[in-house]
């Protein structure tokens, strides 16, 4: 084995990783981030940001990445253009091995590589993402304040946001391709009881409707599934919620995570089982799944990794370095 050994190699680059790297940065362990598939994770497809503290006009999600970004690099991260394929643990220092660069070495790894919402796939809800169509009621239900929106889902992601977004909207719509919802009892009438709340019953979504310059939604195309009637639901924003899936590909077979994929770590701390590999952000987080939980997890485990740091070198486990050293084997 030959190459560069980083003091800390974050995977990702959304609220969690360039948060990890700022205080990596700060505390002079030259962070490297690998941006992954999507550079800046989640937020670089939100149009407004407007409850993240600092902001009291609010800020685009891209904008406050590029603040993020331009930050961590101040302190001394760098960054590299490509993705983790795959993480070799099994002997120090780790190997993180990318899809179109040369492996790169590490003492330590902060795992920030986020969750992906799931989508129903249609090309008319990709192309309107920022401009009415959003998966996060959190996020972006204040945007649609005395509007009318639909919700599409089954499970409790999709009661949760429907009641959520009954503070704002004026109408939600809650559309289901089937008769019945798997969410739990407790989630459903809560919901359910909501005089805002209207449910459409077995009900596909066929197309996002948009304005004549695609600016903004302003509809769905629905087809019964009984009947196989099509018709045109006037709508002014759309919330997908029928789950998030974590990025947790390149650990599957290295971590323990939950029964729906998310990495488990020792409470109270970013810590994994493996001595070195640290988690934040939503890959580990399904509940809160917010910029600024995010970026608190990914402070979390920076000060984690430099402790760590600290007495593998007192102890003598490894050399760490102010400007990163090469090693051969």
């Amino acid at each position: 084995m030959s190459g560069t050994i980083h003091n800390v190699v974050i995977i990702g680059s959304g609220p969690a990783g360039l948060t990890a790297a700022i205080y990596a940065g700060r505390a002079n362990l030259n962070p490297v981030v690998i941006d992954g598939i999507q550079p800046g994770g989640q937020l670089m497809i939100t149009s407004d940001v407007e409850n993240y503290p600092g902001f009291p006009e609010g800020v685009t999600g891209p904008e406050l990445m590029d603040l993020m970004r331009r930050q961590a690099a101040r302190f001394g991260a760098t960054y590299i253009e490509d993705e983790v394929t795959s993480l070799e643990v099994g002997q120090r220092p780790f190997k993180i091995n990318l899809g179109y660069l040369e492996p790169i070495y590490a003492h330590s790894v902060i795992l920030a590589s986020g969750a992906s919402a799931k989508w129903l796939g249609l090309e008319s809800e990709k192309k309107l993402q920022g401009r009415g169509v959003s998966a996060c009621a959190t996020c972006d239900g204040f945007f649609f304040r005395e509007k009318v929106v639909a919700v599409v889902g089954g499970g409790d992601t999709a009661m949760e946001e429907a009641s959520y977004l009954t503070r704002h909207a004026s109408k939600v719509y809650l559309i289901h391709r089937r008769d019945s919802f798997r969410a739990s009892k407790i989630m459903q009438e809560r919901c359910l009881t909501n005089p805002k709340v209207e449910v459409i019953w077995n009900t596909h979504i066929l197309e996002v409707l948009a304005d004549a310059n695609q600016t903004h939604v302003n509809g769905l195309r629905l087809k019964d599934a009984i009947t196989g009637a099509e018709r045109n639901l006037p709508i002014d924003g759309f919330f997908v919620a029928i789950g998030h899936e974590p990025n947790t590909k390149i650990i599957r077979d290295i971590l323990k995570t939950d029964e729906n994929g998310y990495v488990l770590h020792h409470p109270d701390s970013s810590w994994t089982d493996i001595e070195g590999l640290f988690v934040a952000g939503d890959v580990h987080d399904h509940h809160y799944r917010q910029a600024i939980t995010a970026a608190g997890a990914g402070c979390m485990a920076a000060i984690d990794a430099e402790k760590w740091l600290e007495a593998e070198a007192h102890a003598g486990n490894l050399r760490r370095v102010e400007q990163n050293a090469t090693a051969t084997a």
